[in-house]
């Protein structure tokens, strides 16, 4: 009997549709419940009443609800849902360029140059701007520092600029624990701690407006080369046979992910575990092609990390830190999925 591939491709695709369809409609549920619960509950239609309010006037609404849905639910949410997403992108270009599956976002220092930053603005200063400058600057600066030192040998390879990543991050977590130690015990300390820890608690309107404009052009670049992903991972020999730019899409991937880890960071404080663990989720689902490997990782970690931030502001009288919870089902998870998947690289 001869197979028809034109109709196995159909098949698949149809199947791809119905994975994004079901993770869309499953996103949205999980937003209108995270919107509706926590301390002061609120019917699903009074939600979407205080949604719309700002074009259709609902003369029925209170206005203690608007304020809690629009002023303080909302721009948390969608800041949860493009950090979430952001990152699960971010570590699954990440993932491909190395050609590893045990890097993360933060494998260039970027997260522990952004939490040095945070750590030094919040002990000099209490302004949430400063502290959040400092800390999408630093981690930049962390990835440039990595990057120079890789260009140091005459060779500069894929490891190369991973071992200097390490180095990097080594150096600022030595000097965000200098940070810790000379701070006041009674006040900075704890305050560093906790931010430290990551937090979505002081999300505002502002916050969207710097950060989501890099977290979502930093997603749209690295969807729109997504294909040279593919052959990135195939090794530099290949691609270089096949015409692709090894130096340029490199910096084009690291750039974008930079952005994002950086942008992340700044509003949020660390948050682990999600760019190293939902693009693993993501191949089980789809495969290694990041043309479908990336929205499905989009959609997968917007959800993931929306729910645990609704765990964490909910199960407990006081906030539980995202990072805390991320890295509990994260480390399991993970060691899961390695058994599963084994730990090659295909």
């Amino acid at each position: 009997m001869i197979r028809n591939p034109v109709k196995k491709e159909f098949r698949g695709r149809r199947n791809y549709t119905l994975l994004k369809t079901g993770l869309v409609l499953f996103l949205c549920s999980t937003t209108l419940i995270s919107l509706m619960v926590g301390r002061f509950d609120v019917p699903p239609y009074d939600v979407i009443n205080a949604i719309f309010s700002g074009f259709i006037p609902s003369p029925d609404l209170s206005p203690t609800v608007r304020s809690v849905i629009v002023d303080v639910r909302l721009p948390r949410v969608i800041a949860v849902i493009l950090v979430g997403a952001a990152l699960s992108v971010a570590g699954a270009a990440f993932q491909g360029l190395f050609r590893n599956p045990l890097v993360s976002p933060d494998i260039l220092g970027v997260s522990a140059g952004a939490g040095f930053g945070a750590a030094l603005a919040l002990l000099l200063t209490e302004n949430i701007f400063i502290t959040q400058t400092f800390a999408f600057l630093f981690g930049i600066i962390a990835v440039g520092l990595a990057y120079m030192i890789s260009r140091v040998y005459r060779v500069s390879t894929t490891l190369t600029l991973v071992l200097a990543g390490i180095v990097v991050a080594a150096l600022f977590q030595a000097l965000t624990s200098l940070v810790k130690y000379v701070a006041d015990p009674l006040n900075k300390l704890p305050a560093i701690v906790f931010w430290l820890m990551g937090s979505f608690n002081h999300i505002s309107n502002s916050d969207l407006m710097v950060a989501g404009p890099l977290l979502l052009g930093g997603m749209f670049i690295l969807y729109l080369v997504r294909w040279r992903i593919n052959v990135l991972s195939m090794g530099e020999e290949d691609a270089r046979a096949l015409g692709v730019d090894i130096r340029q899409q490199k910096a084009i991937i690291i750039i974008s992910a930079t952005l994002i880890s950086a942008a992340a960071v700044s509003i949020c404080g660390i948050v682990g575990w999600i760019g190293l663990v939902i693009p693993h989720v993501g191949r089980i689902l789809v495969g290694p092609d990041h043309k479908l490997l990336i929205p499905i990782a989009a959609l997968v970690g917007a959800t993931y990390l929306l729910i645990v931030d609704t765990v964490a502001r909910t199960v407990t009288v006081t906030e539980i830190p995202i990072g805390i919870i991320t890295a509990l089902v994260g480390a399991p998870v993970f060691a899961y999925l390695l058994r599963k998947t084994q730990t090659g690289w295909k």
